[in-house]
C-alpha cells in the first residue's frame, strides 16, 4: 500500500500514473513541507564554493585523497555541523521522542543537545541514504563516485564522521583525519542529504523558467547546485513510495503526513 500523502522532508517517488511527472516534485516547494528549507541549501551553496575554491590548489585525484590541510580541516567541521543541522530539522518536523535508557533519569526525555549520529541513523530506514551515490565531475583516476552512507548497509560506522569527530575534539594527534577524501564523502553526505528531502530543488530565487534538456559532456543528473551529479535510488518497494495526485491533494488542508520516528526505536 503507497502513501497518498508525501512526509515532510521525505522526498520518494511517486508512483506512475495521472500527473505524475507533476507530482513527483510539486510538493517540494510547498511552505508546509519543510521549515525555511533555504536555509539548508544557503549553507550548502558556501560550501560548495569554498569546496570548489580549494580545487584550485588541491587538484580533485586519487592521489591527493590523504591530503590533509588546515583549510580542510575548517570545511570538514562546517559540513558535518551541517548534515547534523539536516538530521535533526528531519527528525524534529517529523515523530522523534527518544529517552534516556539508562541510570537515575532513565524513561525521561532526551534533550535535542543530546542527539547523536545513532539518532541520525534511524533517518537511512526512511530516506534510503545508503542507496545515494555522488560523482564529482571533474576528476583525475578512478575513485570520484562517493558512496557516504554505504557502510550503513552493513551497521558499520561512518568513517569519515568518525574522522571529523577525532579531529574536532583533538586535532594535534588526529589532524591527518582531516584529509581531502573524508571531506570529499562528507561533502558527498550533506549533498545525499539534501537530495533525500528536496531533489535537486534549491530554492533558489527568482521567475521559474522553461528547461531545455540538452547533451552533456557530464552525462547529466546534476544535483542542487549543479555541480555535483546525484544517482537516486532505484529501489524503492511499491508500497514505499507515494501515490498522489499533487494538483489535487493540494488543495487540502492536511496536505503532508509526519513520520512515527518513535516506531523505529
Amino acid at each position: 500500500m503507497s502513501f497518498d500523502k508525501p512526509f515532510h522532508r521525505n522526498y520518494r517517488p511517486v508512483k506512475k500514473g495521472h500527473n505524475s511527472g507533476y507530482s513527483d516534485w510539486a510538493y517540494i516547494v510547498d511552505h508546509h513541507y519543510s521549515d525555511h528549507p533555504e536555509h539548508y541549501t544557503r549553507a550548502f551553496a558556501i560550501l560548495q564554493k569554498d569546496i570548489i575554491g580549494l580545487f584550485e590548489y588541491i587538484e580533485p585525484s586519487d592521489i591527493n585523497l590523504v591530503t590533509y590541510s588546515f583549510r580542510i580541516h575548517e570545511l570538514l567541521i562546517r559540513t558535518c555541523i551541517e548534515i547534523e543541522a539536516n538530521f535533526k530539522a528531519i527528525l524534529k518536523e517529523n515523530i522523534f521522542n527518544p529517552v534516556i535508557k539508562n541510570g537515575a533519569k532513565k524513561g525521561q526525555p532526551r534533550d535535542e543537545k543530546s542527539w547523536n549520529i545513532n539518532d541520525f541513523k534511524i533517518v537511512n530506514k526512511t530516506h534510503h541514504l545508503d542507496d545515494y551515490s555522488i560523482i564529482f565531475p571533474h576528476w583525475h583516476g578512478m575513485n570520484n563516485e562517493r558512496f557516504p552512507f554505504i557502510q550503513w548497509k552493513k551497521d558499520e560506522q561512518l568513517m569519515w564522521y568518525q574522522a571529523y569527530n577525532k579531529c574536532k575534539h583533538d586535532r594535534l594527534h588526529n589532524f591527518e583525519q582531516a584529509s581531502l577524501g573524508n571531506l570529499l564523502d562528507a561533502f558527498s553526505g550533506l549533498c545525499v542529504l539534501l537530495s533525500s528531502q528536496f531533489k535537486t530543488e534549491s530554492f533558489s530565487t527568482g521567475s521559474d523558467s522553461l528547461a531545455v534538456n540538452t547533451d552533456s559532456y557530464y552525462g547529466g543528473g546534476f544535483g542542487i547546485g549543479g555541480f555535483l551529479i546525484v544517482d537516486f535510488p532505484s529501489d524503492w518497494k511499491d508500497e514505499e513510495c507515494y501515490e498522489f495526485d499533487w494538483d489535487v491533494l493540494k488543495k487540502e488542508k492536511e496536505r503532508f503526513r509526519k513520520i512515527d520516528y518513535n516506531s523505529f526505536l
